[in-house]
């Protein structure tokens, strides 16, 4: 594995081939190949510092992010025409509105990012959904090749995301709020999206070395947060299990 390109100078496999922690540049990063929910430590971060309750928002349930998450920015891509959709489908809706466990969780990531690189913060591109929006998602993948990539509304589990549990998101630069590189865009319904392909993607220079740490310290923070990533999506992750959070929070509608 040829993966000198980012000055790794260790990479030792955790956890059945899901996990590979590497020393990257002296920090630790995360190669989270899977759904399962990855708390490994990190020698280099700390647990995040809690921070004050989030403030309730009209949506009932929910709260603003961004009230306990700092730095965090928020673009909502679904609030524009800059998603798959090709418009808006959230009308004036701008606001990050999470469950109060998945906008704590969030903050701590945003904290953690803080400490590993100061120069970077979250970028927000979707947080609850609406039921009736994933349903008009669905109507346009399913039966197509980029079924995989939505969740199906009519299943009892649904999206996370039409709970108030889940957050799609990416880095971007402190000082100028400009997403810094994936590799993809956001809802690029392409297996060079999927974290679990991404390692081999990488070493065949499909996936460059700078938008492959970008995805590692990503999911490092958030991982460490109590986040849960997706299998194929770098953007998207979970404060819950999907049968959990189907338990625990009600459908937005």
């Amino acid at each position: 594995m040829n993966i000198s390109r980012l000055g790794l100078l260790a990479c030792v496999t955790l956890a059945s081939g899901a996990i590979a922690a590497c020393r990257m540049n002296g920090a630790a990063a995360r190669i989270a190949g899977g759904g399962e929910r990855l708390g490994v430590a990190t020698a280099t971060t700390g647990p995040a510092t809690t921070a004050a309750e989030p403030t309730p928002c009209a949506s009932p349930g929910l709260v603003d992010a961004t009230t306990v998450a700092p730095g965090l920015r928020v673009d909502l891509k679904y609030a524009s025409s800059d998603n798959f959709l090709g418009r808006n489908v959230y009308g004036d809706l701008r606001s990050c509105l999470l469950v109060p466990d998945a906008a704590r969780k969030l903050g701590d990531a945003a904290r953690l990012l803080a400490k590993r690189a100061p120069e970077l913060a979250l970028l927000a591109y979707d947080c609850g959904r609406p039921l009736r929006v994933q349903r008009l998602m669905w109507s346009l993948v399913a039966g197509t090749p980029s079924e995989p990539y939505v969740a199906n509304p009519n299943l009892p589990a649904a999206s996370v995301h039409n709970r108030g549990c889940a957050v799609d998101l990416t880095l971007a630069e402190r000082a100028t709020g400009k997403a810094v590189p994936m590799g993809t865009a956001f809802d690029a319904f392409a297996t060079l999206s999927e974290p679990s392909a991404e390692l081999s993607f990488f070493e065949q220079g499909s996936l460059d070395g700078e938008a492959f740490a970008n995805r590692l310290l990503l999911r490092e923070v958030m991982v460490r947060a109590g986040f849960r990533p997706r299998a194929n999506e770098w953007w998207h992750f979970d404060c819950e299990p999907a049968e959990w959070a189907r338990e625990r929070y009600p459908l937005i509608e």
